[in-house]
């Protein structure tokens, strides 16, 4: 059984070589969802390889362990505590020579990580992707065993300061725990593009960026940047090679760089531009992506070679108002909760369902959905490239400012989502708060946006910061706004919701307008609207926009998002627990 293994794995690194050549190209990028058990609760020795896992449930990743209470409870009432997952692999001994990364794209909320029962690190902030290197401690050609120890309490606290994260709060961030998101095995050559994982690996990936647009003439400037590290025993002299295709697979272009000496154990940036006609602009509702295959060339022979699919756009943000290639966009859409959950399977939906509901925002007439307090996972933000739909990224937040470590937690978060997310064009606002923060916050998150992201034409802003002389845009609450210097748009034009299956009292499942829990002290019909009243308050919402329209005066209004696209899943907002639509 080992045997089969071990010829099926190695048939799919096989086949997830990127074909830029036949020739000494040396890596794989490999799903790593299958096989894994799991069972919820604290079991001494669940690390180790001889531990007895033969009675725990099969399952495919992504998989949160409490998936199965989606809309069944409330998000307050969530199960949470300790799960342990579990996988049992074999690595061919063919790769004995190759370095081996494991990338988790995300876990909720604490993990500890082993790997044949010795430690492999901790991850902690419940967002953020990372990863680990596990060349040295891999069994090439027998069995290894990975066991990852979760914990999805609310109360979780850093193990180093003894600090709560701010974002793992019951108000608003649904808790879907254990690992509910992609797994990934990675095959470098020692010679290797390093992976965008800062957090864990302290490495930032490729970044691809364009500049000096000629819109009419369908023409920019292509950048593509790769941090390369060389950990064979002697330096290297290599040239960094960037193969473009189209939307068809068509070659585009070809370019090089010139020829860079890495030393053993040494890292370097390696640049490759050209200018490009004849491209096409990635825009709402027009997900054009072209994939951009870089290699490393030793010798002649692409030794490592990897595909980043993205989009050129330009961006503008001056004046009060947002400017895609060259013209002015009203931004409406939706505040989404981050998870993007549904009936039955919470978060952890096929990429299919991710694009079929993203889609659905942009047929509504949508351009932009605003995530709410946490980083979105790569499944979402990827589709919304894929599908035309501008997104609002935060990193983790709560409903204030913070201060001491739990602010440097929030820079780090944005810090390590920026670097993972760069490359997807869709990305286009960095928000840091769903409060306002201090100018001194703001400029430090500037910074480090300036510092990882500086080309990537990405505006940085918060909620509540209509004064701030640092913020890029911002954004108010429930009331409309208008500014001549940057774009202010509504983070949230409209706390009432209504239904993506619009309902009426006269069909089932006969939603009488006003009908439910009365939220807090609000008037009877929010958040219980049915579609005629609904229709009626964004007739009345969208007014105000049509007065505050350009060509009233300088100050204008860049427009906004109502809450809220899917669902709320939560006792106090409405009388049912199904998918929403905010328009």
């Amino acid at each position: 059984m080992k045997l089969i293994l071990s010829a099926i794995f190695l048939f799919l690194f096989v086949s997830a070589q990127p074909a830029l050549s036949q020739k000494g190209n040396q890596r794989a990028l490999i799903n790593f969802n299958p096989g894994w058990k799991v069972r919820t609760g604290d079991f001494k020795g669940a690390e180790r390889p001889e531990f007895n896992d033969k009675e725990w449930e099969n399952i495919t990743l992504p998989h949160a362990f409490n998936e199965k209470e989606a809309f069944r409870v409330d998000i307050h009432n969530l199960s949470t505590g300790v799960a342990w997952y579990r996988k049992h692999f074999i690595v061919p001994a063919s790769q004995k020579n190759h370095k081996v990364f494991l990338e988790f794209e995300g876990i909720r909320q604490g993990g500890q990580f082993y790997l044949n029962g010795e430690p492999l690190g901790i991850h902690e902030n419940g967002v953020n992707a990372f990863g680990f290197d596990i060349t040295s401690r891999v069994q090439f050609g027998k069995e290894n065993v990975l066991a990852v120890r979760i914990d999805n309490s609310w109360q979780y606290r850093e193990q180093a300061t003894e600090t709560l994260f701010q974002w793992n709060n019951n108000s608003f961030n649904a808790n879907y725990g254990g690992i509910p998101k992609n797994v990934y095995i990675h095959f470098t050559d020692k010679l290797y593009q390093t992976l965008p994982l800062l957090n864990s690996l302290g490495t930032t990936g490729v970044y691809v960026y364009a500049r000096d647009f000629d819109i009419s003439r369908k023409t920019a400037t292509i950048v593509v940047n790769a941090q390369v590290k060389n950990e064979y025993p002697e330096a290297r002299t290599v040239e960094f090679m960037v193969q473009l295709y189209d939307m068809d697979n068509k070659p585009v272009h070809k370019f090089t760089s010139g020829p860079t000496t890495i030393y053993s154990g040494g890292t370097a940036d390696l640049f490759a531009t050209a200018r490009i006609s004849g491209l096409n602009f990635w825009s709402w509702g027009y997900g054009y992506l072209y994939k951009v295959v870089t290699a490393v060339v030793y010798n002649g022979d692409p030794v490592d070679a990897q595909v980043t699919r993205t989009g050129f756009r330009k961006t503008e943000f001056r004046d009060g108002m947002f400017f895609l290639n060259d013209r002015v966009l009203q931004l409406k859409g939706y505040a989404q909760r981050s998870t993007n959950e549904w009936p039955a399977v919470g978060m952890s939906v096929p990429a299919w369902i991710s694009d079929f509901s993203n889609r659905m925002m942009v047929e509504s007439n949508a351009n932009l959905v605003r995530w709410m307090h946490v980083t979105p996972w790569k499944q979402d933000v990827e589709s919304c490239d894929r599908v035309g739909l501008i997104q609002a990224m935060p990193a983790g937040d709560a409903e204030r400012d913070a201060t001491g470590r739990q602010w440097e937690q929030r820079k780090e978060v944005m810090r390590d989502a920026i670097v993972y997310n760069r490359n997807n064009p869709s990305i286009i606002f960095y928000e840091c708060g769903n409060e306002s923060i201090s100018e001194q916050h703001m400029q430090e998150m500037k910074d480090i946006r300036n510092q990882y992201d500086p080309h990537g034409g990405r505006a940085i802003g918060s909620r509540e910061m209509l004064d701030s002389e640092v913020a890029e845009y911002g954004g108010e609450m429930l009331y409309i706004n208008k500014s001549a210097d940057i774009p202010m748009w509504a983070m949230e034009y409209s706390r009432d919701e209504g239904l993506r299956k619009y309902w009426d009292e006269y069909t089932v499942p006969f939603h009488k307008d006003g009908e439910g829990p009365l939220y807090r002290n609000a008037p009877v019909r929010e958040y219980n609207r049915n579609q005629d009243s609904h229709a009626i308050e964004n007739v009345t919402r969208w007014f105000d926009y049509w007065l505050e329209r350009p060509g009233t005066g300088r100050r204008v209004s860049s427009g906004g998002v109502n809450i809220i696209f899917s669902d709320s899943n939560t006792h106090y907002r409405g009388s049912e627990n199904y998918r929403r639509s905010g328009e």
